[in-house]
């Protein structure tokens, strides 16, 4: 049985990587014969950097992913913490299956409905352009934001509340106890978000292809755009330098989290000398008088 369950592993992994090395190895080939392997060469890449289009539609991709990401960890991180700090158990848990909807539709629906809703929007305030970048963005951060809110929300309530109260003891205001305390606390859960949301935003081709203008266009539409008659393996070349920079992000996320858990550590350390120290104090003085 044992030996069963490794060998289960062994093919879920080789199911899910094996596509991956092949796109990377065929990424190196001499020829565009994706049948066979002529030859180890760097000239799909060289002819990457010669395609302005490419670059054109890479640009609008990191553009737009990054702007997701970001607005979408704002708003994210401040929903958790408001979610988790309300009274009412009934409102939060309303509150939280309602945030939950755009990750539980089924992206086509999403994509549909919302290119729906600004077409009647950009009809109703008589816009020249219905859909452009700025409907794109906003459908991004839609369906981006429950990831952030799932990533954040454990972090937040996990977290020990007398530690925010012994600061604000200090002397501290809400608002400062909230950025020097339990913001470094719930960091590892912000940036997991963000490289989430980040990777969502990313390869997102359905939502994008409802919600595009003609203006704008990004990485997936352009490949899609390409299967119609052949996609030329510079693309290869692109996914690999992607699949690799992703890679690169998920290790610093890793690190990160390690590292917030150490901050966490420390500040917790911190702040039970300053409230042992306050309360030595306190007693001394009590003594005193």
């Amino acid at each position: 049985m044992k030996y069963i369950s490794k060998i289960y592993i062994a093919l879920v992994f080789l199911i899910l990587y094996i596509p991956i090395l092949v796109l990377m190895l065929f990424s190196f080939n001499k020829t565009s014969n994706t049948g066979a392997f002529d030859g180890f060469s760097l000239y799909w890449y060289r002819e990457l950097f010669k395609s302005p289009e490419t670059f054109t539609a890479l640009k609008n991709t990191l553009i737009l992913a990054v702007s997701a990401s970001l607005i979408s960890t704002v708003i994210g991180t401040t929903a958790a913490v408001g979610m988790v700090k309300m009274k009412s158990r009934f409102f939060r848990s309303l509150v939280n299956s309602i945030t939950n909807v755009p990750m539980m539709n089924p992206e086509i629906v999403t994509g549909i409905s919302m290119m729906l809703l600004f077409v009647a929007i950009g009809t109703i305030v008589n816009a020249a352009d219905k859909l452009s970048f700025w409907t794109l963005l906003i459908s991004h951060v839609t369906f981006c934001l429950p990831y952030v809110i799932l990533s954040v929300m454990p972090r937040v309530k996990a977290m020990d509340k007398s530690i925010p109260e012994a600061a604000m003891d200090l002397g501290c205001t809400p608002l400062q106890s909230f950025f020097k305390v339990e913001l470094p606390m719930i960091m590892p859960g912000i940036v997991t978000g963000m490289i989430m949301a980040f990777t969502l935003s990313l390869d997102d081709f359905v939502i994008s292809y409802f919600t595009n203008g003609n203006d704008f266009q990004t990485l997936p539409l352009m490949i899609y755009s390409m299967t119609k008659k052949e996609v030329k393996p510079d693309i290869y070349a692109l996914s690999t330098l992607m699949i690799i920079a992703i890679t690169v992000l998920l290790i610093l996320s890793n690190f990160s989290g390690s590292k917030g858990e150490m901050e966490k550590k420390r500040h917790e350390r911190m702040l039970a000398k300053a409230a042992k120290k306050q309360n030595h104090q306190a007693f001394a003085e009590s003594k005193g008088k």
